[in-house]
This record gives C-alpha cells, sequence and structure tokens, in this order.
C-alpha cells in the first residue's frame, strides 16, 4: 500500500512538471518534427490503427463512454474526501490526470508543436484582397463547373449517390494520389468510422473529431451526406500526423480534390468557396454578394442546406462547448483557437497561386 501511495505521489509530482517540459520542447518544432512526427509517430498511429481499424465500431468512443462512467462513480464515492482527506484526493487526482496528458502527448498530442504545413509544401502565409478575389473566382468556376456533372441543372442541389460506408472507403483514393505529389502525406492504413455520439457532437456543433488514445477518426454521421467527404478527409489528416485545424481543412480539401470521385471534387471544390467567400465577406460585403450571385443556385442551396441542419440544433449549451474547445485549442500552441479553422483560407489562396490558378 505503501509503494502504491509512493508511486502515486510520483506521478501527481510528474504531472506539472510534464507540462513544463512539453511546453519548452514546443519551442522547438524542428526537433518534434524530425524525431516524433516523421520518427515516433507514424510507427505509432500506424501500430493502433492496425489494431483497430478493423473493427467496425469505435473503441475511442466506449472509452470516453467508459471514461465518463468511472468519473461519474469516483465522483460519487469521493466527494466527502475532499474534505476528510484532502491531500491524498488531491493526489489522486493529479495522479490520474498525469497519465491522460502523458498518453495524449505520447501517442499525438505533440503534433501541435511541429513545423507549419506552411513551412513544410513551402507555401506562403499571406495574400492580398486582389489574389483573394482572383482564387475565389476561379474557384467559383471550378465548382460551377463540378456542380454541372453531378446535378439536373445549375438550380438543383447536388446529391451525393454514395452511402457513408462507401464515402468512407473511397477517402484512401484521394490520399494515393496526393502523395505522389506529397510524400509526407502518405495515409495508410485507414481508420475511420460513424462516432457513437453524433448527436452528442451535432448538439456540440461539430462534425467529427480524432481520438488521440486510439487513433480512430469519428465523423459524425448525421451531418449533410455532401460534407462527409471532406470532413472524412479533415479527420484522416489529423490521423497522419497534422494537429492544427487550419491544416487538416487544407489537407482535406486537397485529398477531396485528388480524388478520382467526381463528389468529393464537389465537397472539396465548395468547401474551398465557403471558406474564401466568407473572408472576403468580412473584407468587402458588396463584392462578397456579386460573387456569391456568380455561384450556381444549386450549390447555394447545399449551403442553405448545410446552414438549416445546424440552425436545427443549436442550443445555449454549443457555447459552453466551443469555449472549452477554444481553450483546449488554446493551451495546444493555436493561438487563435477555434478561429483557426477559418486560417486555411491563406493556405488555399496560395497553393492556388502556387499552382498557376
Amino acid at each position: 500500500m505503501e509503494i502504491f501511495k509512493n508511486k502515486k505521489l510520483l506521478l501527481a509530482v510528474l504531472f506539472p512538471l510534464q507540462i513544463v517540459f512539453v511546453k519548452i520542447l514546443g519551442q522547438f518544432p524542428g526537433f518534434i518534427e524530425a524525431y516524433y512526427s516523421n520518427g515516433a509517430y507514424p510507427f505509432i498511429s500506424k501500430t493502433l490503427r492496425y489494431l483497430l481499424g478493423w473493427i467496425p465500431f469505435s473503441i475511442g468512443d466506449l472509452l470516453y463512454i467508459g471514461l465518463v462512467l468511472f468519473l461519474i462513480r469516483w465522483s460519487f464515492k469521493n466527494w466527502r474526501n475532499f474534505y476528510r482527506i484532502p491531500k491524498q484526493t488531491f493526489r489522486s487526482i493529479f495522479a490520474f490526470l498525469s497519465i491522460i496528458y502523458f498518453a495524449f502527448n505520447f501517442l499525438w498530442g505533440l503534433n501541435y508543436y511541429r513545423n507549419p504545413i506552411s513551412k513544410t509544401l513551402s507555401l506562403d502565409t499571406t495574400y492580398t484582397t486582389e489574389q483573394l478575389i482572383q482564387v475565389t473566382e476561379n474557384l467559383i468556376t471550378n465548382a460551377n463547373n463540378i456542380h454541372l456533372k453531378i446535378a439536373l441543372n445549375d438550380s438543383t442541389k447536388a446529391v451525393i449517390p454514395h452511402n457513408r460506408s462507401q464515402i468512407f472507403n473511397k477517402t484512401i483514393n484521394g490520399y494515393l494520389q496526393l502523395q505522389q505529389q506529397y510524400p509526407n502525406l502518405k495515409y495508410q492504413p485507414r481508420s475511420i468510422k460513424k462516432s457513437i455520439w453524433s448527436l452528442p457532437l451535432t448538439y456540440s456543433g461539430y462534425s467529427g473529431y480524432l481520438n488521440p488514445f486510439t487513433n480512430e477518426a469519428q465523423v459524425n454521421y448525421l451531418i449533410p451526406k455532401y460534407h462527409f467527404p471532406l470532413v472524412s478527409c479533415h479527420e484522416e489528416a489529423h490521423q497522419i500526423g497534422y494537429a492544427a485545424e487550419n491544416e487538416t481543412n487544407f489537407i482535406g480539401y486537397l485529398a477531396c480534390m485528388e480524388n478520382p470521385d467526381i463528389y468529393f471534387n464537389y465537397a472539396g471544390a465548395t468547401f474551398a468557396v465557403r471558406y474564401c467567400l466568407n473572408e472576403i465577406y468580412r473584407r468587402d460585403e458588396n463584392k462578397y454578394e456579386y460573387l456569391l450571385q456568380k455561384l450556381n443556385l444549386g450549390i447555394r442551396k447545399n449551403f442553405q442546406e448545410s446552414q438549416n441542419f445546424w440552425s436545427s440544433y443549436q442550443n445555449p449549451m454549443e457555447v459552453v462547448f466551443k469555449y472549452g474547445y477554444d481553450l483546449f485549442l488554446k493551451s495546444n500552441n493555436q493561438q487563435k483557437g477555434i478561429k483557426s479553422y477559418s486560417y486555411v483560407v491563406a493556405l488555399i489562396v496560395n497553393h492556388e497561386l502556387k499552382q498557376g490558378l
């Protein structure tokens, strides 16, 4: 029993020391890029995906359910100990947090501190409003052309004929094409699943998540299907070691555009248009209205479908959940927090400019 207490004390002491160590290590992104993100992590992630990827349901979702039940049971049994034996109680709590913190960073979390993908792919991160408008006009033309190939006419919204399992199976094809240009974006094996937590995710305002402890990508199966290819590729980008949300949005966009399936192309093209139009709206509302009218009515109907879906699940707790996630991102080297999702525009604009439009 004394040995057990000493172990708890050691783990509790290591918790703040781990935090300091990770923050110091985060000052050396080149080291993390070389020895973790491109060193230990690929082995860790592939091992987890080989072990769990074949299971049809999410082990990570079940793990979280078990964790919630454990915490409820522990709190019920030990709440009096906060007053009776506070030292021992807080020692147990910090020991538990120490284990979780170590597992999180060792299995995935250190990727938050790697080199930015703009450096890896030699992309600029600044752009002018004129460049944004130029790229957006080209993206609109491309999205309109793709839309006309899969819809009855320019006024009809696109409907993806694949079921969600088929979409999951097809995601790998985009990455197989993408890795020919960017070998560091190789994705194999695949481990992506529908989340048991889809309804809570929807009420929280999220389309999916990566479980850092099992390396399973979970997608909210309730979201509009035309979003499914992009969200799936986004979560897979997390699996290959990219933590920043703007970067996984960008990789998801590339994987969709490189996919031989035209419905993936549509998901990627409309995603890029939506984010770029949103950025133009922040800069010039008149130009936004002008460009929006150039977009096929059917695409705008898809956008409205998405807006109606999320609006139907809005609730006061969504703000709380997003505030918590914002703090989580900021504590893990994403200074812009939840706003970092929209910074994908810089990557898209400069990629398109680099490709010569």
